[in-house]
């Protein structure tokens, strides 16, 4: 029997809600009836190629909505018309920031003072002697005042780099795919921890490059399963998040990270190294790319310690290896936003780019403090200062169906699935981040949900949403 796949063309906005708004359409004209079962959000993911975070978002928000209802061990269902769920009205997609469900799903910073400085620099750049640059093509060699910002801001990190070791790209993620364009071809394997960042495996699937697990332990990935990996197949490359990384918080120690060095070495594997959460850790060893300068593909941005909207993402690696990632950049989007980088420059160049960083470190290390007080002995932290909390389910619960009661409650988080490149194997836990939601009460009673969820009954084997 055919899976029900909605179509999305012509719909806009972002992709969960593209599929939210294609079901209740689907639902208000009968074509989905009250019982029908819809796809597991993985399959669904597939059929769509999109993330399974994607799908299980779009769920989530259809059982805030009572459209659907969740059944352990089933599955989702369409709902019966029987009006709001318990304690739920209608959700407002549009809703203003801090209303509706409390989103602790998105590993995003909480509002900073960065529209101030904003401000201020864009006022700067109102009275330059001509903005008409920032409206037209360029490429690094028309910005080198920009590209030596981005190196002292690397300089900061521990990362030495040169000028022509470094790229720019429009955020993080599109550093990750640059770096996958330009060092893997259809069917290569890349190595990658057995959770990681879940669109690396929607780029690497679109790019017909294969994926294997890499196994983890209390400490983060391990050599030598890496090793073990790299005799029995051609590994191309590895990518990994040494430090707070997605989605346990896990920080690689100096040990293990030598060990993966020796390992990379010991099979000529080039290393893909995802900073992006780096520059919130007070002190941390050094990255792989000092300790392996001459493999290592290293990538940082500005969104998580200055600004999400501020997409500026920084690649350093090996001067030939730039240059082909610079290539890859010119192909999939000809050029990062001249003013972007310009403002970000500006930032780094005057210190509020320091400033903002400092002040991200505080409110996450409070948080942290928070997130210990309120969830109590439930509290999987690893770290004062990751921006996420991994949390294994208790007995009688999956990730799914905690995830479910929870959005159920008003309160969005992320399964352990969404992370997994082997589901076969992914742990029972879930994420939850601390940083998107700019009002800490909002943050504490979220978290207080969840603790009450946790410490509550299970409530027998069939949850009726």
């Amino acid at each position: 029997m055919a899976i029900w796949i909605p179509s999305l063309a012509g719909r806009r906005g972002p992709k969960y809600r593209q599929i939210l708004d294609a079901l209740a359409e689907e639902i208000a004209a009968g074509t989905l009836a009250p019982g029908t079962r819809l796809p597991p959000h993985r399959d669904l993911a597939y059929a769509l190629g999109v993330s399974a975070n994607t799908t299980s978002r779009a769920y989530a928000e259809g059982v805030a909505r009572a459209l659907l209802r969740g059944e352990v061990g089933r599955g989702t269902y369409v709902r019966e018309p029987s009006g709001p769920a318990p304690h739920e009205g209608p959700m407002d997609l549009r809703r203003p920031p801090g209303e509706g469900p409390i989103d602790l799903s998105r590993n995003l910073p909480a509002p900073g003072d960065g529209a101030v400085s904003l401000a201020q620099t864009l006022a700067d750049l109102s009275r330059g002697a001509d903005l008409r640059a920032l409206l037209d093509y360029q490429t690094e060699a028309d910005q080198p005042g920009r590209v030596a910002a981005l190196v002292t801001w690397l300089e900061g990190l521990g990362i030495a780099a040169l000028g022509d070791e470094v790229v720019i790209t429009i955020g993080g993620q599109h550093g990750i795919l640059a770096a996958l364009m330009a060092v893997t071809q259809p069917g290569d394997l890349l190595a990658t921890e057995a959770l990681t960042y879940a669109p690396l495996r929607a780029m690497a699937r679109r790019m017909g490059v294969r994926t294997r697990a890499v196994a983890m332990d209390g400490d983060g990935l391990i050599p030598a399963a890496l090793d073990a990996l790299c005799r029995e197949a051609s590994v191309r490359a590895l990518y990994l998040t040494p430090t707070f990384q997605t989605p346990t918080g896990q920080t690689l120690g100096m040990d293990r990270r030598a060990e993966l060095v020796a390992v990379a070495r010991r099979h000529d594997l080039l290393v893909i190294e995802d900073d992006v959460f780096g520059s919130l850790a007070p002190v941390r060893p050094p990255a792989l790319a000092t300790l392996a300068p001459e493999r290592t593909i290293y990538l940082t941005s500005l969104s998580k310690c200055l600004a999400p909207g501020l997409r500026v993402g920084i690649v350093k690696a090996p001067t030939a290896l730039a240059e082909r990632i610079r290539g890859a950049v010119t192909l999939s989007c000809w050029m990062p936003p001249p003013l972007m980088a310009e403002i970000a420059a500006r930032w780094i160049r005057e210190g509020s780019a320091a400033r903002m960083t400092e002040a991200r470190r505080a409110v996450t290390a409070r948080r942290r403090v928070l997130a210990r007080e309120v969830l109590g002995g439930f509290d999987g932290g690893v770290g004062d200062h990751s921006p996420h909390v991994w949390l294994a389910a208790p007995d009688g619960w999956t990730a799914d169906s905690l995830k479910t009661e929870a959005a159920r409650r008003g309160v969005w988080i992320t399964e352990g699935s969404a992370f997994a490149a082997d589901p076969a194997t992914c742990p029972e836990a879930v994420r939850i981040c601390l940083g998107h939601e700019a009002d800490e009460d909002r943050l504490r009673r979220g978290l207080a949900c969840l603790r009450d969820i946790l410490s509550g009954p299970r409530g027998g084997s069939t949850l009726i949403l």
